[in-house]
């Protein structure tokens, strides 16, 4: 009684927590982004991909529970693409996004009088990054080219590196700002830069779903049509986690950083800096990233009134469901 009253009762291909409310949402993502979801081997998501299979065909085994259920649940939604029934490559997982090249470009991007160079460096990095992740967990129901990709991949680390050195290059010709101020100043620049860029990268990497459209499905889990109305809707929502995700991430550390380094103790001790640095940026992106992807549902529904005439025409639901993608 007391696990029933803690834990509802399973559903199959459906969210734990309800995803009509924010804080739903978080709870659901929170899961999905798991750390631990890393560490499964394959032995133990092959128990989890056949306990739900048992599930699905009615042939579960006495004495499971819904926790149970819940959690083979969690261990394949974070391993297995929802689309192609692929496992996600470890480091471009949700649950892999604080991993440590992605850390480190964010260290490296936050660190104070950057270069030309180093900027180029930390924004490719982070941008390289960027562009695999948005790829492995986009809507995968139209088969993309290798070369769409390369192509969407190059444009979208272009930007990035072009609108990081223009807003460097700005900045070190302002001679009315004092050296102080600069550097201050250069330490937010990683925020315009990186959202801009996270936009141009979602665009580009999932440009083919506005040509191909995205699958959007009835209630009953029916394919219906293509969508290329739901796939713009699918990037737009995208593209905002992208720029709310690193507001927190590239604003708060500097402010807490530069408040730091005044401190008389970590000024006989900078080596103290990094590490201290590195803790800030952790402790920020573990708390942004699943706030920044909770703002929409991964599954998000759409009216169909608002849809192309095929696919209002091709059912009675008056509401589809289509994989926004993370």
């Amino acid at each position: 009684m007391a696990e029933s009253a803690a834990c509802p009762a399973f559903r199959l291909g459906r969210p734990q927590y309800e995803q009509n409310t924010f804080l739903g949402r978080l709870r659901h993502f929170i899961d999905v982004i798991d750390p631990s979801t890393l560490f499964v081997s394959e032995k133990r998501l092959k128990e989890c991909i056949k306990l739900l299979d048992d599930y699905k065909h009615g042939t579960l085994p006495p004495g499971v529970s819904d926790l149970q259920l819940w959690e083979a649940q969690k261990i394949k939604q974070a391993i297995i693409h929802p689309d192609t029934g692929e496992k996600i490559f470890m480091p471009f997982r949700m649950s892999g996004t604080t991993s440590d090249e992605d850390l480190c470009a964010v260290i490296g991007l936050l660190l104070p009088n950057q270069t030309v160079v180093s900027t180029i460096i930390w924004q490719w990095l982070n941008q390289s990054h960027n562009a695999c992740v948005n790829y492995a967990n986009r809507n995968a129901t139209k088969p993309a080219s290798t070369s769409k990709f390369l192509l969407g991949y190059a444009g979208a680390v272009t930007s990035a590196v072009s609108i990081a050195v223009g807003l460097n290059v700005l900045i070190q010709r302002a001679n009315r700002l004092s050296p102080a101020t600069r550097m201050i100043v250069q330490r937010f620049v990683p925020f315009p830069a990186v959202a801009s860029a996270n936009i141009c990268n979602v665009g580009l990497m999932r440009h083919n779903e506005l040509s191909e459209g995205v699958d959007v499905l009835d209630d009953k889990g029916n394919v219906v049509g293509s969508s290329k109305i739901a796939a713009r809707h699918a990037i737009m929502e995208t593209a905002f986690t992208r720029v709310v995700l690193p507001m927190p991430i590239f604003v708060l550390p500097p402010i807490i950083m530069s408040y730091f380094e005044r401190l008389r103790f970590l000024q006989s001790n900078r080596r103290l800096l990094l590490p201290i640095h590195s803790a800030v940026c952790l402790l920020t992106f573990a708390v942004s990233l699943p706030v920044a992807i909770s703002l929409f549902p991964q599954m998000s529904q759409i009216e169909v009134s608002r849809l192309e005439p095929e696919i209002a025409m091709a059912t009675e639901c008056k509401v589809v469901t289509y994989n926004k993608g993370l």
